[in-house]
């Protein structure tokens, strides 16, 4: 049996099981020796260490899918306002249980407001499948080349971020996180999400080439998510190679669910923990239940230690900050 078809089980951080990998080549080694062969003595050194870094780690990667479906249960309660997204991940998933079909799974497009959980979404996404995770930010000034990386010509050129998340790392198959899209449009000299249009094209993601590197990579597997606050400023093609989904920020009972198992995790997580109380307060999780999901954690470590200031078991509604992080003013008081 050829390499490119082994089976073997391969360590994860996903809960469910341990999952299922076959080796997939990703790129033509002989191609790149040509590239090598062909760069100047004594120029192009970064190009040159790319190369050589590709010779010496080879072209196969991991192929990661699971090997049945794996547990859930703990996303639902820890991401509600996610459950649309998860029903259709799992289905997903569910069909290529019990099947050499490779784990494929459409790109996902996570419209909603700022702190509601997108890219920490992404991240449990991530140690659920045990394929790794690539993160680009489309809102920074690097952004006209964080997907397709640089021409070599340029001064401080490099390859772009999917290039080196898959000959980086060890994943045929990656999370590749696409945060705030929305705003790629910015002042960049030409469109920073021109890459991305063959990318979310199987057949044409099969050959990709890096602007840097110049070699053609399989990027076929990868698995997009993107995020976003406005749908109005993606460009429609994006949007039609996606499955969009509009999350809400949670209700207020899931965002006391929300809470309450941060609180739980955190004193589990601490050995101070055990100091306090094993459940919140019903008063402090009605106020935790007003703020968005990204400011918990935050809320919850300035409670405690404003409570242990305070020699306190337990965590008060005046031991957390302002809802929205408002700090006070250092000064004298007069």
């Amino acid at each position: 049996m050829s390499a490119s078809k082994q089976l073997v089980p391969v360590s994860s951080s996903s809960r469910g099981g341990i999952p299922i990998a076959r080796m997939r080549s990703l790129y033509r080694v002989d191609e790149v020796g040509r590239k090598l062969d062909k760069l100047p003595h004594k120029e192009h050194e970064n190009l040159r260490s790319t190369y050589e870094r590709m010779l010496e780690k080879g072209p196969e990667r991991f192929q990661v899918k699971p090997s049945g479906l794996p547990a859930m249960d703990h996303l639902y309660d820890e991401l509600p306002n996610f459950s649309e997204v998860l029903d259709d991940v799992k289905r997903q998933l569910a069909l290529c249980e019990d099947s050499r079909d490779a784990l494929e799974i459409t790109p996902l497009l996570l419209l909603g407001p700022p702190g509601v959980g997108k890219t920490h979404f992404a991240r449990e996404l991530s140690q659920l499948l045990g394929t790794g995770m690539g993160f680009m930010s489309m809102s920074s000034m690097t952004a006209g080349w964080v997907l397709s990386g640089a021409s070599s010509q340029w001064k401080g050129a490099r390859p772009g971020k999917v290039f080196e998340t898959l000959v980086d790392g060890q994943y045929a198959n990656p999370v590749m996180v696409v945060d705030e899209i929305d705003k790629a449009g910015g002042e960049h000299a030409y469109d920073p999400l021109g890459a991305l249009y063959s990318l979310l094209e199987h057949d044409t993601a099969g050959s990709f080439v890096d602007e840097f590197a110049e070699v053609p990579i399989d990027a076929s597997q990868v698995i997009w998510v993107a995020t976003a606050n406005d749908g109005r400023a993606i460009p429609d093609p994006i949007l039609n190679r996606m499955n969009v989904y509009e999350v809400q920020a949670p209700d207020r009972d899931a965002a006391r669910r929300i809470a309450a198992r941060l609180y739980d995790g955190i004193r589990r997580d601490h050995a101070w923990g055990e100091r306090f109380e094993a459940q919140p307060r019903a008063e402090v999780l009605d106020r935790m239940g007003e703020m968005a999901p990204r400011e918990m954690r935050r809320a919850w470590m300035t409670a405690f230690g404003n409570a242990k200031l305070a020699c306190r078991d337990h965590v008060v509604c005046d031991d957390l900050p302002e809802s929205g992080g408002r700090k006070s003013t250092i000064g004298f008081m007069q």
